[in-house]
Parts: structure tokens; C-alpha cells; sequence
């Protein structure tokens, strides 16, 4: 049941105040997509395949309407984003010839059923076993959805071409066409919907306020997990240049840099696993207002990354005293962050000054 009165004070994790981080939602299979909805209560996607709606109270109702879905490794219903128009976007495995592959719908809420369902995209080729799917899902203010891909793992040389969607991130209209002004929209070869490539698996991605840049991070190997500004066209290099290495040791590719390949803003050797990502905008926490947070899964924190200019020049680790994997982060309009931990009895915590 819900404890949502129950506050939890974690006072050794901010040089600058206390925390206080209030359970909201408890016993949930490894949950992965949050949207806040706007009458309140939340949608939550669990990864092995089962969308919820909590409502304002606390009660708890099973969405109907959901495709086929691979739950294996780590596939299953991803991440989830809610427009002003009542569209509900869904990342998701799905299963197909060869294997499976990332995949992104829209469909509208009507009471506990998912109608008027869309396809917008389909990652091709799909690829056999359960690593690296990726996939968060950014909206536009002005009409646009980013789509964030993993290389399938046992495909990762392909993150270098332009003929597939392995390790690459998409740019698309919010109703799944194709912008004229992408970059490789006029390359022979290439599929025009393509935005960056040079990429192994991206599980947090943001727009940053005022400019509406988008920015991205990846997983790494072994270390070498990344932050980059996603730009139109650039190549960020896996796995040519990567600051990780080969399970179990051993050099990958041609080293830490390359003529033509992007370098990261940031990097974290040993890996953090990051998830989930967020421009802080509100009032409860006014110092960190343009701030980066992070999630991270193997390090059981929430990292606060300082920024200046397009350049990061500081981290604080956050909830360390936590000891559960962040796995999403959504700011609500009040100002406080909501987080979903990733396990077998996840949880989502409203963190509050």
C-alpha cells in the first residue's frame, strides 16, 4: 500500500540542506517510464510490460491496449512522455523477424484503455538478444520527438553507418514524418529520419531550457559512460573512439579521440550506469536551477552536474544513502523531482528541500 505521508529524511547527502524524499508508489516491477499526469496522480510504465495509472488518491488501475512487447534482458516497455495535447508517447521492444528492436507509438487515454494507437517508428534492422535498446523519448515545443537508440550490443560497429538505427538518435515529427531539414535527409544511403550517430546505448536524454538543446548520455563499456550535446550530423564515435574498454579488459577501437568523432562533455570511468535526466527549472530548489541531474543504476545516486555554458564543470552524488538504482526523473510543476527505482519492488519518490 501507499505510505504517502511517510517521510523519509536523508540528511548526509547535500553540503547545501537536508532532503526529504516521501514514498509515493511502492512494489513496482523494475518501473522505467513516469509521465505526471495533469488532473494529478501518474502513468508508470514497468519494464517487463504492464502500464499503470495512479490517481490523485493513490488507487491504482492496469492500462489496457498495449502491442506485443519483448520482455527479455533488457527490453521491455520502456520510456513514456504525455503532450499538451493528450497523446500519450511509448518506447518499447518490440518482437519481430530476427529478433527484436526499439520501437515508438502514441496512442490516447480513454479511462483504463490506450485508443487511436499510432506507430511512428520502428528500429531496423532488429537484432537477436536483450542488450542495449536504449530509449528515452524528448519533446519539442515545436513539434518535434527525439528518439534515443541503443547498438543492439552484438551490432555495435553499425553504430558507424547510416543505412540502419543502430546507436543512433532520431529526429521525427510528433506524428512520426520525417523533417525536411534533417541532415542526412539528402545523403544517398542513409535513412533521412537519423539525427547523430557513434552512439552504444542512451538512457537519459533532456532538452535544456531556453535554448531547447538536446542533450544526451550513454552507457559505456567497462567505464567511458558519457554526456553529450547532441548536435545535427555529428558522429560521437563507438565504437571508434570510447573512454571504456572490453569486458574483462582489453582496447576497443582506435582510443579516447578521432578526426570526426565528437568528445563528450563528461565522463565517468569506473561506470555509473546513468539513467534518466533532467534541466532542474523550478523554485524548491533555487541553486540548482539550470542544473543537469542524472540517475544512476550501478552507482545508486543522483548526480547533480553543474553547468557553465555549453561546458560541465562540477558533480555533486546526491541520495547516496539511498542504495537503489534511479532509474527515470520527471520535475512536477510544484517544483519537486519524482524518482522511480529500479528493481523487483521499485518505487517513486517525490524528493522535496
Amino acid at each position: 500500500m501507499l505510505r504517502l505521508l511517510v517521510l523519509l529524511l536523508i540528511c548526509l547527502v547535500s553540503p547545501l540542506r537536508a532532503l526529504t524524499l516521501t514514498p509515493l508508489v511502492e512494489g513496482l516491477n523494475h518501473p522505467w517510464g513516469l509521465a505526471l499526469l495533469p488532473e494529478g496522480g501518474y502513468l508508470i510504465g514497468e519494464r517487463p510490460g504492464r502500464l499503470l495509472r495512479i490517481d490523485a488518491g493513490g488507487e491504482r488501475h492496469l492500462i489496457s491496449g498495449l502491442p506485443p512487447i519483448a520482455n527479455q534482458g533488457q527490453g521491455g516497455l520502456l520510456d513514456l512522455a504525455l503532450d499538451d495535447e493528450g497523446w500519450l508517447y511509448l518506447s518499447y521492444s518490440e518482437p519481430g523477424d530476427g529478433g527484436a528492436g526499439t520501437a515508438v507509438a502514441r496512442a490516447r487515454l480513454q479511462k483504463e484503455t490506450l485508443i487511436d494507437w499510432q506507430l511512428l517508428f520502428r528500429q531496423e534492422p532488429k537484432v537477436a538478444g536483450g542488450a542495449h535498446f536504449g530509449s528515452r523519448l524528448v519533446l519539442t515545443d515545436d513539434g518535434y520527438l527525439f528518439i534515443t537508440l541503443g547498438d543492439r550490443y552484438s551490432e555495435r560497429a553499425r553504430a558507424q553507418t547510416l543505412d540502419n538505427h543502430l546507436g543512433k538518435t532520431v529526429r521525427l515529427h510528433k506524428d512520426g514524418r520525417v523533417p525536411a531539414d534533417n541532415p542526412f535527409v539528402k545523403t544517398a544511403g542513409a535513412l533521412p529520419e537519423i539525427w547523430s550517430l557513434g552512439h552504444r546505448n542512451m538512457q537519459g536524454a533532456a532538452l535544456r531550457p531556453v535554448s531547447q538543446q538536446f542533450w544526451a548520455h550513454e552507457h559505456g563499456p567497462q567505464g567511458g559512460d558519457e554526456v553529450n550535446l547532441i548536435l545535427p550530423g555529428h558522429n560521437y564515435g563507438w565504437p571508434v573512439v570510447t573512454f571504456g574498454e572490453e569486458y574483462g579488459g582489453g582496447k576497443i577501437g582506435v582510443g579516447q579521440s578521432a578526426p570526426g568523432m565528437t568528445p563528450p562533455l563528461w565522463i565517468w570511468v569506473p561506470s555509473i550506469a546513468p539513467s534518466g535526466m533532467h534541466f532542474y527549472q523550478g523554485e524548491l530548489f533555487k541553486e540548482w536551477q539550470g542544473d543537469l541531474l542524472v540517475g544512476a543504476l550501478r552507482g545508486q545516486a543522483l548526480l547533480r552536474l553543474r553547468l557553465a555554458g555549453d561546458k560541465i564543470i562540477s558533480e555533486e552524488r546526491l541520495l547516496t544513502d539511498l542504495g537503489e538504482r534511479i532509474r527515470t526523473i520527471r520535475e512536477g510543476t510544484d517544483g519537486a523531482l519524482y524518482l522511480l527505482t529500479d528493481s523487483g519492488k521499485g518505487r517513486l519518490l517525490k524528493l522535496t528541500p
